[in-house]
This record gives structure tokens, C-alpha cells and sequence, in this order.
């Protein structure tokens, strides 16, 4: 990529996968976030407009989200929460099902093991039909479950166990930790949905199956 200098001449511009180390990436991520900011209004927490940039594949990033929400670069873990709060802005996940960073000129892909983020605080207000769940993530975001955050509840093939999860935002959905899942379960009820007695779960004017009521017991063990 290329960009112009004072002079009007044109000079290399350093792309993520050049980028020596995190501290490079930070730059160059931090430099999106500057230009989404001068643009139209962002959303809560300063997320850039990633669903709108249409930038060309600069190939793979060895960078990867392991199932416990720890942060990989190149082997070593991100132990910075602020650095990988500013990368978990600039995600994506596309219909292709993989993972992107992406700014206004670029995407790399990098790897995501489950779901890019986790869930770890829940807090519930109001009772049966009025019920609102607020997740929080691993990386500040907070959303409400409900039409536009659905929660979805999936089996662990090998184990059985339950794994639900919350969409955050455009694709990318956090991984309810398992503390957050057993207050989650707790608050559910037995709904009959087509003539099957199906456990549930309430928020924001919306009902979430977790699964028949036969098989949950089984799930949570």
C-alpha cells in the first residue's frame, strides 16, 4: 500500500502484517480509529464502522482467540487488556465464516478457536415477561439480550455440556463462562413450544430455547 507525502510523492504504508509486533498493530488499528472519528458518529465504546469498509484481503495474521478469550500474537500471549480491547474493535467475522482485523484499507484474517469474545458478568432486572438480561464481555461490551442480541444455546459435541452464547455485534458473538451460564439457567422456565415441553429463557420481550426440557439435565452435568 502507498500513501502521499508533503512533497507529492508516494511512499510505502506500513500494513498490518508488516507491522513489527503489537505495538505496531496498535498504531496502525489506532489510526483507524482516528479516521472512523472524523467520519460519521461511531457507536457506544468508540467502535469503528468495520461493517462498512470494504478493504482488500492482505492474507492471514499469525494471531489467534483461544476458547478461554486469551489474545495470541505470534505464539506469546497479548497481556495488555487495553491493546486487546483496541484489536476487538476492529473485528469482523464475514460470510465466509473467518475472522478478520479490518481498517479502511485492509483486513487480515486471524484465528478464533470458539467465539472471539466471553461473556463473564450478567446482570438481570426486571421478572418473566419484563425480564431484561445485560451482558458484559471480556473486552467491554455490554449488550442486552434480546431481538437484535439473540442468545443461542449450544451442545458440546464430545462432553454434552451446554455453551451459550450471546451475539455482541454484526457476526461476532462471546461465549457465555460457565459462572454467567449456570445464573443464566437458573433463571428459565418450562414453555411448551410446538406440543414440546422446551426450557427457556426471557429477555427483552423475547424467548430463547435452550433446549427439551428432557435434555437439559443431562447438558448440565
Amino acid at each position: 500500500m502507498i500513501k502521499s507525502t508533503p512533497g507529492g510523492k508516494e511512499a510505502p504504508q506500513s500494513s498490518m502484517r508488516e507491522a513489527a509486533g503489537t505495538g505496531g498493530l496498535e498504531a496502525l488499528i489506532a489510526r483507524a480509529h482516528a479516521d472512523a472519528q472524523s467520519g460519521p458518529a461511531t457507536k457506544a465504546r468508540g467502535i469503528p464502522p468495520v461493517e462498512r469498509w470494504n478493504p482488500d484481503f492482505c492474507g492471514d495474521l499469525d494471531m489467534e482467540i483461544k476458547a478461554d478469550g486469551t489474545w495470541f500474537y505470534m505464539g506469546t500471549p497479548i497481556g495488555r487488556k487495553q491493546l486487546v480491547r483496541l484489536f476487538s474493535t476492529v473485528l469482523r467475522k464475514d460470510e465466509d465464516g473467518k475472522t478478520y482485523l479490518v481498517t479502511p484499507v485492509e483486513k487480515v484474517g486471524i484465528r478464533v478457536e470458539d467465539a472471539p469474545f466471553i461473556a463473564v458478568e450478567m446482570d438481570v432486572s426486571g421478572e418473566g415477561e419484563t425480564q431484561v438480561l445485560t451482558l458484559r464481555t471480556n473486552v467491554g461490551d455490554v449488550v442486552e439480550a434480546g431481538a437484535d442480541h439473540p442468545l443461542r444455546f449450544a451442545v458440546e459435541p464430545e462432553s454434552g455440556g451446554l455453551k451459550p452464547y450471546i451475539l455482541v455485534r454484526g457476526r461476532l458473538e462471546a461465549l457465555v463462562a460457565r459462572s454467567v451460564m449456570y445464573d443464566l439457567v437458573a433463571l428459565g422456565e418450562e414453555i411448551e413450544i410446538d406440543g414440546v415441553m422446551t426450557f427457556a429463557v426471557r429477555s427483552g420481550g423475547a424467548v430463547f430455547s435452550v433446549m427439551p426440557s428432557a435434555m437439559l439435565e443431562a447438558a448440565l452435568q
